[in-house]
């Protein structure tokens, strides 16, 4: 699933690392730790040191992400307007904390130094949506809200007739 990348780069040579492990976290969503070792292999590295590369830089993750990705702003802005609450409030309501990933891989909750939004802090962004003047009250709402989206979407494994009732084609 990954080769196609070490293709495109000559063995050996350590100043493509970053490009590889982009490469593989394009593919993967995120950094695999079998293909990490792969990757030190190929540029003949000790995994030790490619681990460090891939655990310094922010854009790597090591675990896979949930389908839907939670950012709270913690920037000043967001701070004063009670973000830490509304952190507090995400964490109860999915179970998980900050930098965790829900077991059934449906949720990821992070915090972002600032989502540059601060005209409506508190923020929050569940994947590509903005909540801003965001309220502790509002938590619940915002979690079912994707909850009951994921429930509308049809599988691959259902019938013909249901995708029909749901208007997939």
């Amino acid at each position: 699933m990954h080769k196609h990348i070490f293709k495109k780069y000559p063995a050996k040579d350590k100043s493509n690392l970053i490009a590889l492990l982009q490469g593989v976290q394009e593919v993967y969503g995120y950094l695999p730790e079998g293909v990490l070792q792969e990757v030190a292999d190929f540029v003949e590295m000790p995994l030790s040191r490619v681990y460090g590369v891939a655990t310094f830089y922010n854009q790597f993750r090591l675990t896979p992400l949930g389908e839907n990705v939670i950012r709270v702003c913690r920037g000043t802005a967001c701070h004063v307007c009670n973000s830490a609450n509304i952190l507090f409030s995400l964490e109860t309501a999915l179970g998980i904390k900050a930098g965790q990933t829900s077991r059934d891989k449906k949720y990821t909750l992070e915090t972002v130094a600032c989502i540059g939004a601060c005209s409506i802090a508190p923020v929050i962004t569940v994947n590509d949506e903005y909540f801003g003047k965001i309220t502790v009250k509002e938590i619940p709402n915002i979690v079912k809200k994707f909850i009951n989206a994921q429930k509308k979407v049809p599988s691959a494994a259902t019938a013909p007739a249901d995708k029909e009732k749901a208007g997939v084609e």
